[in-house]
């Protein structure tokens, strides 16, 4: 996906869907905070997602059914997810998910949600407001 070639419109669409599957992914590790093995999950960056000639990386099962079960190499929204090398926390079972880190990027996902779509909307009313010359 070539940053040049996309919209206002459809930057902000794009983050505010990376944001969702990235709130999706943070929701995953807290679920799974007392399962032994589990290790901590993030989504790519979002600069990655944008990068000068790169497609979005959406990787996964494919789910052909309603009834199947999503893929464990992305988020429902086709987003691709990683293991978290960061995760600087490894209980005694293996589990790598430290809930006051998650609870950390859940805020400023949460955050960085409410920016985007208030930059969405300011963008929409600017938009409106060229057009019809009054809100």
């Amino acid at each position: 996906m070539n940053i040049g070639s996309l919209s206002f419109f459809e930057l902000a669409s794009e983050r505010l869907r990376w944001l969702a599957a990235k709130q999706e992914v943070v929701s995953q590790n807290i679920a799974n905070a007392n399962t032994p093995g589990y290790r901590a999950r993030d989504v790519a960056a979002f600069d990655d997602l944008i990068g000068e000639g790169s497609a979005p990386a959406r990787t996964g099962l494919a789910v052909t059914r309603a009834g199947h079960i999503e893929g464990a190499g992305r988020a429902a929204s086709g987003h691709a997810t990683h293991v978290d090398r960061d995760a600087r926390v490894r209980s005694i079972d293996g589990n790598t998910v430290a809930l006051e880190e998650q609870m950390i990027v859940a805020t400023d996902t949460e955050e960085s949600y409410r920016l985007a779509a208030d930059l969405y909307r300011k963008g929409h009313d600017m938009m409106i407001l060229a057009i019809g010359g009054r809100r």
